[in-house]
């Protein structure tokens, strides 16, 4: 639908000034993330500036932002509501320290497991939470504390001022692309709303960002098993949360820019990042598809991208906060429904009547739970649904191929996997009252037995073979089914040569 995605070299200025577009995207986005997790807005600013400049300087991605998220937000808010802040910072610096093992341990090559269906239902839902993320720009808090749509003569500036934004955005880049056209848009919209005089709501109607360089404490915690019970679940959640947003960001940018990033090295830059924040009284974050697609469309590519975007944001806390607090979030809103656009997956419509159902039916619910519940729950129930699909296809693709040997004996080559999905189809392929010839081998030369219902069917036919009275031999089958089969064990044919070896998935071998 659009063409947002600006493929440029790699650059010293493009890195810069993409940096700046991004920093003073992600103000707001951390100033809203800190209130939702109900703590100060600093804890907020301090986590985008700390985790984004350690992510962007060792992590595995360039070109890819940190920062603090909604997702871990929305895990945080019962626990500062609970315990405190200071429980908070104990907790961050245990997630990274789970995120660093998860690195060492190299488990980031898991994230290849995640199908399509299920990125582009990840793509498409996280565009929808950041749609309607920005539609509480265009509303007000009331004389009562109730929030209520703006309406009359703000409302059209608000829906000018995107408007022109998002024009800015779109053709600049048709006319020069020396310049990022978000950056340029920002600032023309600035120097509007301050020429028109117009009384419209600024950042600095949000929250103030003025404020220090963070400083080193250690969190005000008993150091204790309580506090350790404490915390522990939190930080599962949050490290798990945070590596599956990292890592599905990870993967859409490689696709985007025609590059590999590193998942492992991923996970033990936003671990270190973590690990670090929790020290310097930040709250914590992951990757930011919104504030990458940003980067990425203003045309970085590089760690001085991210780096520069941290620097930014710092000074804008330390020196430059006035001047932040005067850019209007019409301007901040109509650049992140850019972003929608560009990182909706507008061609999953067309897709819909050429993919299989299932995979339609995977992608719009990964979506549809993204918006209503969080990512971790959504990209886990994709990928258990496209494993059940999985399973289902695949149990259809076995069969025999039978003939008689020399012997006069009947051979039934077993083809395809052999577990629990098959099972069924597996019994229904076998007759021992009907079959010809009193001596039947079984060869699973061309095929696995993967789980214990696999083996219990086996078993199951060894005796259906025993009660026709007739003789049945197993062949090519792994020394762990000799181990694990009750009445077929003494019917298997060991052949050192010819035997494969491979492993089952059933409790007794444990």
């Amino acid at each position: 639908m659009f063409n947002l995605l600006l493929k440029r070299p790699q650059n010293i200025k493009n890195d810069v000034l993409s940096g700046l577009t991004v920093a003073l995207a992600l103000v707001p986005e951390a100033v809203a993330f800190a209130f939702v997790a109900g703590v100060e807005p600093l804890v907020g600013l301090y986590a985008a500036f700390l985790v984004g400049l350690i992510t962007a300087a060792i992590g595995g991605r360039p070109g890819m932002i940190s920062g603090a998220t909604g997702a871990l937000a929305v895990v945080m808010v019962a626990l500062v509501a609970q315990h405190g802040v200071e429980y908070l910072f104990a907790t961050v610096i245990l997630m990274g320290v789970l995120q660093i093992l998860a690195g060492v341990f190299r488990l980031g090559k898991f994230i290849r497991i995640v199908p399509l269906p299920v990125m582009l239902g990840f793509v498409n839902g996280l565009a929808m939470v950041i749609f309607l993320a920005q539609l509480k720009s265009f509303k007000v808090t009331g004389e009562n504390g109730e929030e209520q749509w703006l309406s009359g003569g703000p409302l059209w500036w608000m829906l000018g001022l995107v408007a022109l934004t998002m024009a800015i955005s779109y053709f600049l880049p048709k006319l020069t692309k020396a310049f990022p056209s978000s950056l340029a848009a920002i600032i023309v919209v600035t120097l509007v709303a301050i020429g028109v005089h117009l009384d419209i709501r600024t950042v600095g109607d949000i929250a103030s960002i003025a404020g220090g360089f963070p400083e080193f404490s250690i969190p005000m915690v008993p150091f204790n098993l309580d506090t350790l019970l404490i915390i522990a679940p939190y930080s599962f959640i949050l490290a798990f949360i945070g590596l599956t947003e990292s890592l599905l960001t990870l993967t859409l940018i490689d696709e985007i820019t025609e590059t590999t990033g590193r998942p492992n090295k991923e996970c033990i830059g936003q671990g270190v990042a973590n690990t670090v924040t929790g020290f310097f009284g930040g709250m914590g974050g992951c990757a930011m598809i919104g504030q990458s697609m940003i980067n990425i469309n203003s045309g970085g590519r590089g760690r001085l991208s991210g780096i520069s975007a941290a620097l930014f944001l710092l000074c804008f806390i330390l020196f430059a906060s006035p001047l932040i607090e005067i850019i209007p979030i019409a301007a901040l809103t109509g650049v992140m429904f850019m972003v929608v656009l560009g990182t909706f997956e507008w061609a999953s419509f067309r897709l819909l009547g050429r993919i299989p159902l299932p995979d339609a039916i995977i992608g719009i619910s990964v979506a549809v739970i993204t918006v209503f519940t969080d990512l971790a729950i959504a990209v886990i129930t994709g990928i258990i649904m496209s494993a059940l699909v999985f399973a289902w296809q695949h149990a259809k693709h076995i069969y025999l191929k039978s003939y008689k040997n020399e012997q006069g004996s009947i051979v039934h080559e077993l083809n395809g996997p052999l577990f629990f999905s098959s099972i069924r189809n597996f019994n229904e392929l076998f007759d021992p009252k009907n079959d010809d010839a009193d001596d039947i081998i079984l060869d699973f030369k061309n095929s696995r037995v993967y789980d214990h219902s696999a083996i219990e069917a086996i078993d199951s036919l060894a005796d259906r073979y025993i009660k026709a009275g007739k003789t049945l031999h197993l062949r090519h089958l792994s020394e762990e089914c000799k181990q694990l089969l009750n009445n077929a064990a003494d019917l298997i044919e060991v052949n050192v040569m010819e035997d494969p070896h491979y492993h089952i998935a059933d409790d007794k071998l444990a």
